[in-house]
């Protein structure tokens, strides 16, 4: 599952490097505040009568290039976008993280949102070191899934089970590709009603390749976030693409 992902991130990771170096100076407000907007209904609660939100309005509460400046933003073509029935795991506890891995909305969503949001690094120049640098940017698959009734509350807690359940590491498949994960360690994240967090090593290739994986509840909407990074390390969550996408959903 990773080797596909790092797969279709690769070109992706490519542009943003060749954007780092054409277009160095945009990136250097990448701490700017994320821009917000009006609370949508995304934070209503998650009531047994709620609906799942239509697609064309979580559309409109995913984050977009103006909401995350210093990255390039991208929507997920056909061919990236991944649902729950695409992926497996070997442990049938671990299904909603392989999913959100996979950059799948997990479980059983009426509706769901794509992005993927680049890195563009600061202060970068021509040298074969610093594109090999922007290559190794963390990019970042942002997936929104909006659930009816009380499944983004019962999705979540599956989620936090099998942080548990699955520490000790289980086998993905995604679309046909089977990767194995060797440890899920939990980290410390804020965001939403209720958030939780990993860092996730598989083995690719033979060597660790780590990555940050995040997920928050709003309302009757789950936000998941997989970070990844050519360079096979991730060392921090994304959180201003966490908190831009927060400031979202309201």
């Amino acid at each position: 599952m990773r080797a596909t992902v790092l797969r279709r991130t690769v070109a992706a990771t490519a542009a943003a490097a060749s954007l780092a170096l054409a277009l160095t100076a945009c990136s250097s407000d990448g701490d700017a505040k994320p821009k917000g907007e009006d609370p949508a209904s995304a934070s209503a609660s998650a009531a047994p009568d709620v609906k799942a939100l239509p697609a064309a309005q979580l559309e409109k509460l995913v984050v977009e290039q103006a909401d995350l400046k210093g990255y390039q933003v991208q929507k997920a073509k056909a061919a990236e976008v991944v649902t729950a029935g695409d992926v497996g795991a070997d442990k049938p506890a671990c299904e909603p993280l392989a999913e959100i891995m996979s950059s799948a909305a997990a479980g059983d969503p009426g509706s769901s949102a794509q992005r993927k949001a680049i890195e563009v690094r600061k202060d970068t120049s021509a040298s074969p070191d610093d594109i090999m640098g922007a290559l190794g940017a963390p990019v970042t698959s942002v997936t929104l899934g909006s659930y009816g009734g009380e499944g983004a509350v019962k999705t979540f807690a599956a989620l936090k089970d099998a942080g548990t359940a699955c520490a000790g590491g289980f086998q993905v498949t995604s679309s046909g590709t089977k990767t194995k994960v060797s440890k899920v360690a939990p980290e410390s994240v804020t965001a939403g009603e209720e958030a939780l967090a990993w860092t996730v090593t598989s083995d690719l290739d033979g060597e660790p390749f780590v990555s940050k994986l995040v997920v928050f509840r709003k309302g009757n909407t789950l936000a998941s976030f997989s970070t990844i990074s050519f360079s096979g390390t991730v060392k921090a969550l994304p959180k201003f693409v966490i908190d831009a996408q927060a400031a979202k959903l309201g």
